[in-house]
C-alpha cells in the first residue's frame, strides 16, 4: 500500500503517525520525507529518505516501483507537493490513500478543511482521503466539530470517528530518546526484575531501568489504541 500523510499545518503529528502508526503495520514500509526544513521521522529513530517537494518527478519514480511506501509530506513542502501532483496528471492515482491527521485546534481544523478542498479539486475521491483524529482528549465529536461539519456537508473525505489516536505523553518521550515504539515493545528486558535484583546499582542505572519500565507500561495501552485506530482508518 502507498500512502501520503499530509496537512498544511505542521503541528498535527504527521511524522509521528507515519513512524508509529503506519509503518509498523505495513511491514516496516519505507518512509520518504518530503521536507526541507522541519523534523523528519529520522529524528524519531526511523530510517528515512528525504526529498524536496519541488522534486516531484523523483518521488513519482519511487512510487511507481514500490509495493509499499509512506510519503510524509512536511508542511513546508505541501504546496510544492500538491503543485507537482497536479502537474503530473493522474499521479494521485499512484497513492492508495491520503492520510490527513488533524488535531482539535481551530487553526488546525480550518487548514485541514482547506487541504481537503484542494485534494477534492484535484479529483481525488473522498474514499481515498482518510481523516485521522490525532491527540484526542476524550471526544472526537466534541473536539473536531469544524472539520466534521465540513465533511458532512461537502463529502470531501472519509471520517471514521473511531480512527482516533488519543493524547499520550509516550510519543514525546520516545522522540526524546529517538526510540521507535516497535523497538520499545520488542525489548525483552524485564526492567522491574533488574531493579529488584540489583539494588546496589548506581542511581543513574536504576533510574534508567525505572524509566524504561514506565515507558513499556505506557506503550502497551498506546499500541492497543494504534491497532484500533489503524483498523478504523481503513475500514
Amino acid at each position: 500500500m502507498k500512502l501520503a500523510v499530509i496537512n498544511y499545518t505542521g503541528t498535527v503529528g504527521k511524522t509521528t503517525v507515519a513512524t508509529h502508526l503506519l509503518a509498523p503495520r505495513l511491514g516496516d514500509a519505507p518512509i520518504i520525507a518530503v521536507e526541507s526544513i522541519n523534523e523528519t521521522a529520522a529524528s524519531l529513530g526511523a530510517n528515512v529518505e528525504q526529498i524536496k517537494g519541488e522534486h516531484f518527478k523523483d518521488l513519482l519514480r519511487k512510487l511507481l516501483v514500490a509495493d509499499d511506501l509512506i510519503v510524509d509530506v512536511g508542511a513546508s513542502n505541501s504546496e510544492d507537493f500538491l503543485i507537482g501532483m497536479a502537474k503530473f496528471e493522474d499521479s494521485h492515482n499512484e497513492f492508495d490513500h491520503f492520510i490527513v491527521p488533524v488535531t482539535g485546534g481551530t487553526k488546525e481544523q480550518r487548514e485541514t478543511v482547506a487541504l481537503l478542498q484542494v485534494l477534492a479539486a484535484q479529483g481525488i475521491p473522498a474514499a481515498k482521503i482518510r481523516l485521522l483524529f490525532n491527540r484526542v482528549d476524550t471526544d472526537v465529536e466534541a473536539e473536531f466539530g469544524i472539520v466534521l461539519k465540513h465533511i458532512e456537508k461537502h463529502r470531501t473525505a472519509t471520517a471514521n470517528r473511531a480512527a482516533a489516536v488519543y493524547e499520550n505523553e509516550l510519543f514525546d518521550l520516545l522522540a526524546i530518546k529517538k526510540l521507535p515504539l516497535t523497538k520499545l515493545l520488542a525489548d525483552p528486558k524485564d526492567y522491574k526484575a533488574l531493579l529488584q535484583e540489583h539494588k546496589q546499582a548506581d542511581d543513574k542505572q536504576r533510574l534508567y531501568w525505572a524509566d524504561m519500565y514506565s515507558l513499556k507500561a505506557l506503550a502497551k495501552g498506546v499500541e492497543r489504541n494504534l491497532d484500533a485506530a489503524y483498523a478504523a482508518l481503513f475500514a
